[in-house]
């Protein structure tokens, strides 16, 4: 009796990490220093929610997700660029920074300057800034 318990505690617990690997959502960036989600239904009411730990996990909890950023020490954006089939629509370099406006095969997008974007990159010296579909709040 003690191995049929024990036995259906193992199933239930698969069944659950299962379950869980299932549903858990996918991110657009991977291995950022850390992780900003962005809520709301418009730019103008946009709440940032910043993680340093499991985005997946605080993902799931979130609602009205319009965008997702990461910081990166380092970024390879042409090796980026290759995996989400993107391409760079328009560049605008600033006194401290570049940032790189493209299209990608990222679930998130806006119109600026008429194209659709939904990856920004913003380089600078000590860091870099991805973002889809755009980088909100500044940076």
């Amino acid at each position: 009796m003690k191995f049929v318990k024990l036995l259906s505690v193992v199933i239930a617990a698969g069944a659950f990490a299962a379950v869980m690997f299932l549903l858990s959502p996918k991110l657009c960036f991977d291995g950022g220093e850390s992780y900003t989600f962005f809520c709301g239904n418009s730019s103008k009411n946009c709440r940032e929610v910043t993680v340093t730990g499991n985005a997946a996990l605080k993902k799931l909890t979130l609602t009205e997700v319009c965008g997702e950023s990461a910081t990166y020490g380092e970024f390879d954006l042409a090796a980026y660029l290759k995996k989400v089939n993107g391409e760079i629509i328009f560049t605008e370099e600033l006194s401290d920074s570049v940032n790189y406006y493209c299209k990608a095969d990222l679930p998130y997008s806006v119109t600026l300057r008429g194209e659709q974007i939904n990856l920004h990159v913003c380089v600078r010296e000590e860091s870099v800034k991805v973002a889809s579909p755009i980088i909100f709040g500044g940076y």
